[in-house]
């Protein structure tokens, strides 16, 4: 190696997925801090054929590959490591010849509506929360393979293994098939306890025990990018691909910005992620009653959090207002909801006729009907009932949270993009009457690239990790204020709830 590429900072690739957007981002270490660069960046594209809703799969990777490209020509063929990060409980399934049998389906398909009910019947719902310490959602994967087994028997016949989102980029990268511990902790086929998959539960949904990976732990060195590959990016064969945590929720969690633990966090995005990081899980009658979720976390730790709709209602509120010839980007929908009277509608956002309605202003004012209230009559009305209604979400989580650990945070740290919206940032805190510690925006792919860098040595531990986080990171405090207005409408909106 020349003198020019020793003396170059060593530079990390994270491949950071989301359910709207994706991004490549490099991370490049230097002294007390890491610059992160977004190379590359591409819509998230899912297709609907037939009644079945897939993720475009190989649209992504050819993304993957562009980024390579646009890397090794800018930064030539060295990268100390590249990640890949995701969401939860989609799935691909690989087979005898080592190919994908079919595109990932999506997890707002509707092969799952209903499918709940009929689960706690093959194991009821104790049992399983026992066993799996995970939240019940329709969408998560034991029920989509379960879904599976009446559409598409063949596929899992045929499968050898089953690969998760981001497990299924790894194998892409590297031709390696594995799966990595807080992804897998997605899936409610891990035994929480144990960390290893529950053989007792793929028995009793009739899913092939010989199709589960191997699991491993973030922060591990998968192998290297595949040889062809790498000569098609322009990248040196011995790049080596790392799992970071490849659950993007654990990946965000991984770089809050914070030492003690007197903390909560909120990841916020398309879902907003609300939890508390524990070192073990919690699977008691009040975690089971309040739909609390156990899923792993960096460096053995469980992230005991509940899953809420996030910014998904408002992402597809601005969609339905495009499909009318309306208009609007975020700041602008913001600035709205600042004009607008507070309080009119109280909207439920983690309500189930929410989760992927074919319209979202018609399921708000469906809502509202239900609920014997008036429809929010602006725009700006519309988006502060969603501002609000995540807001008061977050409050009656952190009551139910508190109930159930015994310990009351003294802040909130909010990351990921949803920080960029203070109106909403200034509500949380509000509604929770504490402080809320926004940043970093780009929280998940700094989780993806701190837990590369771990791997590989260049960091020491975890909090010299989230101390380097800090001091890369600007920071913003939001103060509560006017918390007694708050009263009144919380407990309008938790009678509304029950």
């Amino acid at each position: 190696m020349g003198d020019r590429e020793s003396a170059a900072p060593p530079r990390y690739l994270a491949f950071d997925l989301g359910a709207e957007s994706s991004r490549a981002i490099v991370g490049t270490f230097g002294p007390g801090e890491v610059v992160l660069e977004e190379l590359h960046r591409f819509p998230s594209k899912s297709v609907l054929v037939g009644n079945t809703r897939y993720w475009d799969i190989l649209y992504f990777f050819a993304e993957f590959k562009e980024a390579l490209l646009k890397y090794a020509a800018k930064y030539g063929p060295n990268v100390e490591g590249i990640g890949v990060d995701t969401w939860g409980v989609d799935f691909g399934l690989i087979g005898p010849s080592g190919q994908l049998l079919s595109n990932p389906v999506h997890y707002r398909d509707h092969r799952t509506d209903g499918i709940l009910d009929e689960a706690f019947e093959v194991v009821p719902r104790e049992t399983l929360y026992q066993r799996t310490g995970i939240q019940f959602m329709p969408l998560n994967s034991l029920y989509q393979f379960w879904a599976a087994r009446r559409t598409t028997p063949e596929l899992l016949r045929e499968a050898r293994v089953f690969l998760l989102m981001p497990d299924l980029f790894h194998y892409f990268l590297t031709g390696i098939p594995c799966s990595e511990y807080t992804i897998a902790s997605t899936t409610q086929m891990l035994d929480v306890h144990r960390r290893q998959w529950s053989a007792s539960l793929f028995h009793a949904f009739g899913i092939p025990m010989n199709i589960a990976p191997r699991i491993i732990e973030p922060c591990t060195v998968i192998g290297p990018l595949d040889a062809a590959l790498a000569q098609e990016a322009g990248l040196d064969p011995a790049t080596r691909v790392i799992a970071p945590c490849a659950h993007d929720t654990a990946s965000a969690v991984a770089a809050v910005p914070a030492e003690d633990r007197q903390w909560i966090y909120i990841s916020c995005g398309t879902w907003s992620l609300m939890g508390a990081e524990l070192p073990e899980p919690i699977t008691s009658e009040k975690a089971l009653k309040y739909n609390f979720t156990n899923e792993g976390g960096i460096r053995g730790t469980i992230r005991f959090l509940k899953n809420i709709m996030g910014l998904w209602v408002l992402q597809e509120c601005r969609a339905a207002w495009a499909k009318r010839g309306e208009t609007y980007d975020y700041a602008e929908l913001t600035d709205r909801a600042r004009g607008a009277e507070p309080f009119e509608t109280l909207l439920d956002v983690d309500a189930p006729l929410f989760l992927n309605p074919d319209d979202m202003l018609d399921a708000i004012a469906e809502y509202c009907r239900a609920t014997g209230q008036r429809a929010p009559r602006t725009v700006g009305g519309a988006v502060r009932a969603v501002l609000e209604g995540l807001a008061l979400c977050y409050a009656l989580t952190l009551e139910e949270l508190e109930d159930t650990i015994g310990i009351a945070p003294e802040r909130i740290h909010m990351v990921g993009g949803g920080t960029q919206n203070e109106l909403l940032c200034q509500l949380a805190s509000d509604a929770t009457g504490r402080p809320v510690i926004a940043g970093p925006v780009e929280a998940t792919a700094m989780g993806n690239l701190i837990a590369q860098a771990m791997a590989t040595g260049r960091i020491a531990d975890l909090s010299a990790a989230r101390r380097l986080v800090a001091q890369s990171t600007q920071l913003t405090t939001y103060q509560p204020t006017n918390t007694a207005a708050w009263r009144p409408v919380l407990e309008r909106f938790r009678q509304m709830r029950d």
